[in-house]
């Protein structure tokens, strides 16, 4: 029995012809419907130039385990995650590969409810099958069925109902599918909010899905990836600007000067925003920038509570403590009233309504910004990553204030703080730095780490 080594902690994902290909999607397929005694599945895609043929595949091993497949075609993760609970499936696949390499894909599962599903939830059970291979077709084979249209005008009526229109100003905003997936959907959301009378104008930028990703892997994390939606923000006079990655469950922000927001401070907006309006409500967050977060909620009169990186627990913490928002400052944002989970459309317009009421995106985050500065998420290659670990916790650890172990290794030296972990989708580890209102604490703390990491 060959292991699958395109499974990860919370997702499938792996390198096309050597981790995954037809025939292990096929074999995925199968496994989910027997893992889960799947019923109706939800299956949709991203645009990649492959995911048509392993979505189809997919199709095919829950069709021969007796599954119907509502069939969304191409679509965002989010739509998947909508979808499934619309339909009252037993579960939703997505095939996305989101913002790794060309010649990379995988998948986003759900079971019924759009619960998570991880190793402790089905996910290794599916993977036991799947590596067994041992499947038979059943007697009645399943059938597919295209949901597209019905799943899309649901799902756009329910994210329209997010943001108060009549508190909407005259705005113009730049979004920027990257060539994913994210045109098509957003022109339904736009076309819904028109009307409604929403008094918004957009610019469109690289809008087209082209799975050959003309303008590289839409991921707006990385720094070298923002100047296009920085100079199109700027050329256009746009109030702010919204960035996408390719199944769109992430969303980025500019503000009208074209600078980029880091997620952290976008979470801490929303998180602020969601508690004027329900006081007292709890919001997850991500332990790697915190201060902000914390802070905000704790002035809001709101609960804090920190749980590991990544969607599956986050979406777990969000159920388990009924939040009303999380956030993960890499663009993650997750709802209590979108099935507790994350949303790459939903953010941008509780923004536009913010920016409506209270003035410019600068203005909201400048002063929080000052207060608690932070570094940014810095990725490391390193062939011996836990050596390299194990010796920043060696130099650390004789002056933390306290060192916390939930996801990877935060350590609190005061002032400043800095988060490492070892990435659960790519080879990397990641760094991020925090201080309390000294922006060089920040810069100082990252060459600290860094000389360490490196040794």
């Amino acid at each position: 029995m060959k292991p699958l080594t395109c499974f990860k902690a919370y997702d499938i994902r792996g390198r096309l012809g050597f981790d995954l290909d037809e025939g292990i999607a096929y074999r995925i397929g199968a496994a989910f419907a027997v893992a889960l005694n799947a019923k109706t599945v939800v299956l949709g895609r991203d645009v990649r130039a492959s995911s048509e043929a392993l979505a189809k595949s997919v199709a095919q091993g829950l069709i021969d385990q007796a599954c119907e497949v509502l069939d969304l075609g191409l679509c965002g993760t989010e739509e998947m995650y909508f979808a499934t609970l619309h339909f009252d499936a037993d579960g939703g696949i997505c095939v996305t590969a989101s913002h790794n390499p060309m010649d990379y894909n995988g998948m986003k599962m759900v079971r019924a409810g759009s619960a998570p599903l991880d190793a402790d939830t089905g996910l290794a059970r599916i993977k036991e099958l799947a590596e067994e291979n041992a499947f038979k077709k059943r007697a009645t084979l399943g059938t597919i069925r295209d949901v597209a249209g019905e799943a899309r005008s649901v799902y756009v009526e329910h994210i329209c109902e997010f943001v108060d229109v009549a508190a909407l100003k005259p705005l113009k905003i730049l979004v920027n599918a990257g060539h994913g997936a994210a045109g098509p959907t957003f022109d339904a959301i736009a076309e819904r909010l028109a009307e409604l009378g929403a008094p918004l104008v957009f610019e469109r930028l690289f809008h087209e899905p082209d799975g050959t990703f003309p303008q590289g892997i839409p991921n707006p994390l990385l720094p070298e990836n923002r100047p296009a939606t920085a100079d199109a923000v700027l050329a256009s006079g746009a109030d702010f600007g919204v960035a996408w990655d390719g199944d769109f469950d992430r969303c980025f922000f500019f503000d009208h000067t074209g600078a980029f927001i880091d997620g952290e401070y976008v979470v801490g907006l929303l998180a602020e925003a969601f508690l004027a309006k329900d006081p007292g409500a709890t919001i997850i967050h991500d332990p790697r920038i915190i201060w902000n977060t914390q802070d905000l909620v704790a002035e809001a009169g709101g609960r804090s509570v920190q749980t590991r990186t990544g969607h599956a627990f986050i979406k777990q913490a969000m159920r388990d403590e009924n939040a009303v928002y999380g956030g993960e400052m890499s663009a993650h944002h997750y709802f209590r009233d979108f099935v507790y989970c994350d949303s790459g459309m939903i953010p941008w317009l509780l923004v536009a309504e913010l920016v409506s009421r209270h003035g410019p995106l600068t203005d909201l985050v400048a002063h929080r910004k000052a207060a608690f500065p932070s570094s940014g998420e810095i990725n490391f290659t390193l062939e011996e990553s836990n050596t390299a670990i194990a010796r920043v916790r060696s130099e650390f650890e004789p002056e933390a204030i306290s060192i916390d172990e939930m996801d990877g290794l935060g350590f609190d030296m005061g002032d400043w703080r800095f988060n490492l972990r070892s990435s659960n989708t790519e080879p990397v580890v990641r760094l991020n730095v925090e201080a309390r209102g000294d922006a060089e604490l920040v810069a100082e703390g990252v060459e600290r780490v860094k000389r360490a990491l490196l040794g």
